[in-house]
């Protein structure tokens, strides 16, 4: 990788080539030109280069005139919880989420304490692609100063969305899998006043993951078997930044990152129904849920920011996306394993079941993912002809091309912002099913 991948929402990329401490700044400088005065948040994840690039960030917001506060290590909603309750105009959360250890990245916050929306992202890289960086006089540069306490506004802002005392009187024993990421900083100390007996797998967050990051099923494999050896109510296990959370029931079975999500809603609707927000790339589950307990399901486009757009309009009471991570209003407008954990442990006090209980009772599907090689400029084309191919399906162009059927069936098609491919996401009742459509949706690719 050459040339980082710049978004909307931040960036990433490998530490070294496409991601180099002068970028990091020309970036940071670009975001904090178009903030009011005020203290901007550096955060990261606990990667090895993260303090490296902390320095950066920190010379360049002071170079920028504005003042720094540094919260060291601190998971991605943690920092959006920092941000608000020290008063701070924006934040700079250094993290490559689920990459891998030579990739870093930045992901940027504004004043709410949310991962910016796509209007002021893209400002913020416009600015950056046109290089009118402004640094300032001597006399006029900011100050950096340190946040001693980074756990405590979010500790007390997730005990309160559940009841503590009845999670206690459990006596749950849990692992919890942070992965020498930057989970355990919160992770452990919430387990802990939740009267959990907690095993913690890579605690320190230096960065030197005891397998791949992302918490999907294969890199979980060994977790799993732990889980199950060692009598375990629950295994939470998190992505380095921890704003998603991967389940893996007593057993050792990996519930995944899609029925995070679900087990939340559906104790979130027992307790206080209201609209529910998902991204048209995750399970259906949540719309099932939804209809399930008479409340109105809004689907957002993919990405944390849509989701958080369409919660804010819609009055959402939960929200969140597929791939792990739920966003609860009353904690801060971010993906939150935290959230995740604590959901769940109330669930399963509060109605005396396992995890793997209660997820055997949510509505079940099965998920199938490929991709296929297609030229950008073919894309809108190939769109066009899968929706002519599939014209017994409901069309939804909001984000790529969504296709609905009666049965329950769903295949999503978008294109890559990196490769010249399209990703290809269908649901069904049955793993069959999902696969088919995947299928058939490659071979009209192949034809454009």
């Amino acid at each position: 990788m050459q040339q980082p991948i710049i978004s909307v929402s931040g960036l990433r990329g490998v530490v070294g080539s496409s991601l180099t401490p002068d970028l990091a700044a020309r970036y940071t400088a670009a975001f904090v030109q178009g903030l009011p005065a005020g203290r901007v948040l550096i955060t990261r994840d606990g990667r090895a280069t993260g303090a490296m690039l902390a320095d950066a960030i920190r010379s360049a917001i002071v170079a920028a005139g504005r003042d720094a506060l540094e919260g060291g290590v601190a998971a991605t909603p943690t920092a959006g919880v920092l941000v608000r309750s020290e008063g701070c105009v924006g934040g700079v959360q250094i993290s490559a989420s689920h990459n891998p250890a030579e990739y870093n990245g930045i992901k940027l916050f504004g004043g709410d304490g949310r991962i910016l929306p796509a209007g002021d992202g893209q400002a913020v890289k416009d600015r950056y692609l046109a290089g009118k960086i402004e640094w300032r006089a001597h006399d006029r540069i900011g100050v950096a100063d340190c946040l001693d306490d980074t756990t405590t506004a979010h500790l007390e802002l997730v005990e309160k969305i559940v009841d503590a005392d009845r999670i206690r009187a459990a006596k749950f024993r849990v692992l919890l899998d942070a992965n020498h990421g930057s989970g355990a900083v919160v992770g452990a100390p919430l387990l802990e006043r939740l009267g959990c007996d907690v095993t913690v797998l890579g605690a320190e967050p230096d960065g030197a993951f005891a397998h791949l990051p992302e918490p999907t099923e294969t890199n979980l494999a060994g977790v799993s078997k732990q889980i199950a050896a060692g009598g375990f109510d629950a295994g939470f296990c998190q992505d380095p930044d921890a704003d998603r959370l991967a389940i893996v029931d007593s057993a050792g079975r990996y519930l995944g990152e899609e029925l995070t999500l679900a087990l939340c809603v559906d104790h979130q609707l027992r307790q206080q129904p209201g609209p529910i927000v998902s991204n048209c790339s995750s399970s259906r589950v949540t719309q099932d849920l939804a209809k399930k307990y008479g409340v109105a399901f809004i689907r957002s486009a993919v990405g944390e920011a849509n989701v958080v757009d369409a919660m804010l309009a819609g009055g959402a009471v939960l929200g969140g996306e597929g791939a792990g991570g739920v966003i609860h209003p009353a904690v801060c407008l971010v993906r939150d394993s935290f959230v995740g954990m604590a959901m769940v442990l109330d669930a399963m006090a509060s109605r005396k079941k396992t995890v793997a209980e209660l997820a055997d009772e949510l509505p079940q599907y099965a998920i199938h993912k490929a991709k296929a090689t297609v030229a950008p400029e073919k894309v809108p084309a190939l769109l066009d002809a899968l929706e002519k191919h599939f014209a017994d399906a409901t069309a939804d162009r909001m984000d790529g091309l969504r296709l609905d059927w009666p049965d329950r069936r769903w295949l999503l098609v978008r294109a890559s912002n990196t490769e010249p491919i399209v990703r290809l996401i269908a649901e069904a009742p049955e793993a069959a099913a999902a696969a088919a459509l995947c299928e058939a949706a490659a071979e009209v690719a192949g034809q454009c």
